[in-house]
Parts: C-alpha cells; structure tokens; sequence
C-alpha cells in the first residue's frame, strides 16, 4: 500500500495504539466483541447525519465509520488471522464479481435486473444454503432483519398478493393482541407484539418502505412535537410535569394542526 496515502497513516497510527509497549491502555484492552458496539453506532451516526443533510458531520462520521474496519483488521493481524489489505482484496474482489455487467459481458438495463445478478452471485458464493432464508445476518436490527427474511421468502412464492392482505393480517394480529391484553401472561403479550412488529415490517416492504427508515423518522417526529409541547406549556407557565393528560393531549393537537398547515 502507497506509503503516502492518508489511509496508510491512519493503519499506521492504529497499529500505533495497540503497540503492546507504548500503545494505549484502553485500546489495548480492546477484542472483537467490545469493539463491535462501536462498530454498529458509528454506522447510526452516519445515517443520522446523512437523515439531516450535514456534509460536515456526515465528513466526520464517515472517518470514524472508517477506523472500525482498520481497527478490527489491527485486532486480527496480531492473531495471524487476517490483514486490512486483505479486507481491502475481498471486498474488491466480491464487487467485482459481482457486478458482471460492468467488468463482464452480462448485460443489465434496469435496477431489477441487477438485482437479479447480485442474488444469482451470491448464490454461487455459498452453494451450501439449506433453506430460502438463509444468509440474514442475525445482528441486523430486528424489523431490517424482518424486511430480509420477508424478501427472502417472498422470492420463493411465500407472499400475500397485495398489501391489502397484509392489513388483514395485521388486524388478525391485533384481535390476538387484544385477548392477550385480557388474559394472557407477559410472554404471550410478548409474543403477539412480535407478530404485529413482523407484519408491520413486510407491509413496508411491500409498500417499498424501509421500516428502519420509516420508523426512525417516526421518532424523530415524535421527539420534534413533544418537545414543541414542553414550549407551549412553558410559554403558559406550566412544567410538563404538572401538566394534565388532557393538556398535553390538546397542545400536541396544536402542534399537530400548526405542522400540517404548514406542510
């Protein structure tokens, strides 16, 4: 790797860090499963900045996204396991492979089309799958883990034929929520919260909606009003926490009208 490139310094000043005789203290304590926290949360704040349009953020995160792998890599080539570069080489390698119809002859004209190759290709890669659903990586957050099993599924044929379908069965799961509600344990209002969370997901994806996404922005519309209800109670001189029910409820309908007439 060229000696003067910038990533060439960072795998260095990694390196740097877990030198056993003066690295430091915290890094050198650090393995694969306390480093992958941070890991997953880096991946967050990238989406997070992205969801609000910061390049200087999105600039920043995007270098601390980077280290993750760098980091993990430094961990490995001290265990003789394996080396960035040779992350570097698969990684090049796979999109390569994988992509036939700008390094090959395999012709592609629309976003389906190569969808359909990169299935196909990771097919090839493991030959050994026993089941339709295999290869969805458990770590993924539960309702982006839902949409691909759900994907995976629905290539085989298992699938409602319209969303609409999928409505029925979410009310179906509901009347099941409402007799666990009456007489069931915890566990089995646990377990039908699951099944409305799962349907939810695969109406999503059959409306083309990621979950993640739309959920995310759903809390992110929550915290916007909650917060503008805290201000107008304040601006009456009443703490949230003295509030009634029945006011919040009526400024979170004030906050509700103002956003929608403004939209």
């Amino acid at each position: 790797m060229n000696s003067n490139h910038p990533i060439t310094k960072l795998i260095e000043v990694m390196a740097s860090l877990r030198n056993p005789d003066n690295g430091c203290p915290w890094d050198l304590e650090q393995n694969f499963k306390s480093i992958a926290p941070y890991t997953i949360e880096e991946a967050y704040e990238v989406a997070d900045a992205i969801d609000r349009n910061d390049m200087n953020s999105l600039r920043e995160e995007l270098g601390d996204l980077l280290l993750q792998p760098i980091y993990h890599a430094q961990i490995a080539s001290e265990e003789n396991l394996f080396t960035i570069e040779d992350v570097i080489k698969d990684i090049t390698d796979k999109m390569i492979s994988r992509h036939p119809h700008v390094f090959g002859n395999t012709q592609a004209q629309t976003s389906e089309d190569v969808n359909e190759i990169w299935e196909q290709k990771k097919q090839q890669e493991k030959p050994n799958a026993t089941s339709a659903i295999d290869g969805v990586t458990k770590g993924l957050p539960a309702l982006l883990r839902a949409q691909k099993l759900q994907k995976k599924a629905a290539k085989v044929g298992f699938e409602w034929p319209d969303p609409e379908q999928a409505l029925n069965k979410l009310e179906e799961e509901l009347a099941e929520m409402r007799e666990a509600l009456a007489n069931g344990t915890l566990a089995e209002k646990s377990d039908e919260l699951g099944d409305i969370l799962f349907v939810m997901a695969n109406l999503g994806r059959m409306l083309g909606v990621n979950p993640e996404t739309a959920l995310r922005e759903g809390n992110n519309k929550f915290e916007r009003r909650f917060k503008a209800v805290e201000a107008a109670l304040k601006q009456k001189s009443i703490n949230i926490e003295d509030a009634s029910l029945d006011q919040m409820e009526q400024e979170w309908l004030n906050v509700k009208q103002t956003e929608n007439s403004e939209a």
